[in-house]
């Protein structure tokens, strides 16, 4: 039986696997420092004063539960995030996705779009968006639903025209979106060749064969056995020579299987598969 340095550890436990028997979300592999902070937050905003109050609550009301999914999942997200990166993939990842007659791109943990419409964007620009289709994924289907409408607010547009300036493309941010009032609705020909779909990087399996594989700042909310996972996952997914791309503060130097990738771009964590 496992040791729990307290009844705090203990309760975070059984919470998660009831969660996992119920319902079928494993959070058992998350980072315990995230997933606890994730948690108090949630049960702040419930006003439920003790973890197992809530985990007999999660077992029996399905609303609640949804609810804890679109709290506690990782949904931090900006269009053309770190423009720099998005230049990278303009002058590495590009030239060799023009090659391909049909491109399939799988863009995990899309959160609510934005990253996944950037790519379409970029796309469009190097002429190859009407032969690609992004597989946008994420665990939070809430969040999947508000990407699929493609309507952002309009409170961070400025900082998205400045990321977008920054990215190395041509034209204007407003060249692909209509106004509203306060919000932006995305053009469709961008949603057109973008599929939103849930998807649990954690128990689910290959996605399919990629050319290019998304996975931007959500592996640092796993404990290392999960990253190894993971990435296996996407070794797994991706054609021979198809490109991994990862978040600023990750990387595959510590993992087992990253003798099958060579680095195409160090500082903007590109990735190819080799083997």
């Amino acid at each position: 039986m496992p040791k729990y340095q307290n009844d705090e550890d203990y309760d975070i436990h059984a919470l998660l696997e009831t969660i996992y028997l119920k319902w079928g979300y494993d959070f058992r592999g998350y980072s315990k420092a995230s997933i606890t902070r994730r948690i108090f937050f949630f049960l702040k905003e419930e006003k439920i004063t003790r973890i197992p109050e809530l985990q007999y609550q999660l077992v029996r009301d399905k609303a609640l539960f949804y609810r804890f999914i679109r709290d506690v999942t990782v949904n931090v997200t900006e269009m053309f995030r770190d423009p720099e990166f998005y230049l990278s993939v303009k002058q590495n990842i590009i030239p060799q996705l023009k090659t391909y007659p049909h491109i399939k791109i799988w863009h995990a943990g899309c959160a609510t779009g934005e990253e996944a419409y950037s790519l379409a964007i970029l796309l469009d620009q190097s002429g190859i968006l009407g032969r690609s289709t992004i597989y946008a994924t994420d665990i939070n289907r809430t969040v999947l639903d508000r990407a699929k409408k493609g309507i952002f607010s309009d409170s961070f547009l400025q900082q998205y025209e400045k990321n977008f300036n920054n990215s190395g493309l041509t034209g204007n941010l407003s060249d692909y979106f209509e106004k509203g009032y306060d919000h932006v609705i995305m053009d469709s020909r961008l949603r057109k060749n973008i599929v939103f779909t849930e998807h649990d990087l954690v128990i689910d399996h290959v996605f399919g064969e990629m050319q290019l594989i998304f996975c931007r700042n959500v592996l640092i909310y796993f404990t290392r056995e999960l990253q190894n996972q993971v990435i296996d996952l996407f070794s797994e997914s991706l054609d021979f020579g198809g490109y991994l791309c990862l978040g600023g503060k990750e990387t595959l130097d510590f993992f087992s299987g990253k003798d099958k990738f060579i680095t195409k771009d160090a500082d903007n964590k590109i990735y190819q598969k080799t083997k």
